[in-house]
């Protein structure tokens, strides 16, 4: 069951293309005020104005930063302070996947920065609207890829060796622990914290690796629409008011791989990350 969404304030990173845009699409269509996080202004704008015709709706916003900069992270969180007063639903969905090992102003891996430091820092600086907004929620954008991965803190950053798609499956498995974590230190408070896998979505994540991966996208990936089904159900279903702290994948609860349960690396993991986002 799906509830009415107007009235409802939603923030969506990655708002101007793929999952994100068709999120945004959607929520727009259910009547939610709807702003969309984008990096690019000129793309932004061109998917705000995209929404309006095909939504029917006004009431879409546009904030423009680049998530690898925990200073501008930090300037999108004052901004939405400044022009909302109230936030029902964060979709942290903005994700990169370099082809080669970058580093971002901060001195931070890109995808690390991006994928997971970002859903981090601009979560908790919003926190605070989130607990005064609730019932509200905070979605994460994973992935099914996050199976194939594992942690090793001494090699967060592909410090040891980088992989465009294997360093990505790992920031996915981030994004699990950060969510369960989340979702614990918000019990009680109204505010609840779930993830999705969107599947194989074909979308231009991707659009920097390899030949075989992009024919494989084109060849087996499911529509935009498709993938962002499930985090709009996250976004809209009532009956998922007070369930937290869980993964979803078809719009149905799954589990996730049995490492991403220990509750001791979640919380170290938020603490370095923590101190990665100062």
């Amino acid at each position: 069951m799906t509830q009415n969404m107007k009235g409802k304030v939603c923030l969506v990173t990655g708002g101007s293309s793929g999952i994100g845009k068709a999120t945004c699409l959607e929520l727009a269509r259910m009547g939610a005020t709807v702003i969309l996080g984008c990096r690019n202004k000129d793309r932004g704008e061109g998917a705000r104005a995209e929404i309006v015709r095909a939504s029917g709706n006004e009431t879409v916003g546009l904030m423009c930063s680049d998530l690898s900069s925990r200073r501008q992270v930090r300037a999108l969180a004052e901004e939405f302070l400044r022009r909302y007063q109230r936030l029902d639903v964060l979709i942290n969905n903005a994700a990169t996947v370099p082809r080669h090992r970058s580093l971002t102003e901060d001195g931070l891996e890109t995808q690390l920065a991006v994928n997971h430091l970002a859903p981090f820092l601009l979560t908790k600086l919003l926190l605070e609207i989130l607990r005064r907004s609730a019932p509200s929620r905070v979605i994460v954008v994973s992935s099914g890829m996050h199976r194939t991965a594992s942690l090793d803190f001494d090699s967060l950053q592909a410090e040891k060796s980088y992989r465009p798609m294997r360093h990505y499956a790992l920031t996915k498995l981030l994004n699990i622990y950060f969510t369960y974590e989340l979702a614990r230190r918000l019990d009680g408070s109204g505010v609840t914290a779930n993830c999705l896998s969107p599947g194989f979505t074909a979308t231009d994540l991707g659009r920097d690796l390899s030949l075989f991966y992009r024919w494989a996208v084109k060849l087996f990936a499911h529509s935009k629409e498709k993938g962002a089904r499930t985090c709009v159900y996250l976004a809209s279903s009532a009956e998922l008011k007070n369930i937290t702290g869980k993964y979803f994948n078809k719009m149905k609860a799954a589990r996730t791989s049995a490492s991403s349960y220990d509750q001791d690396i979640a919380r170290r993991l938020w603490e370095i990350s923590g101190q990665l986002t100062p």
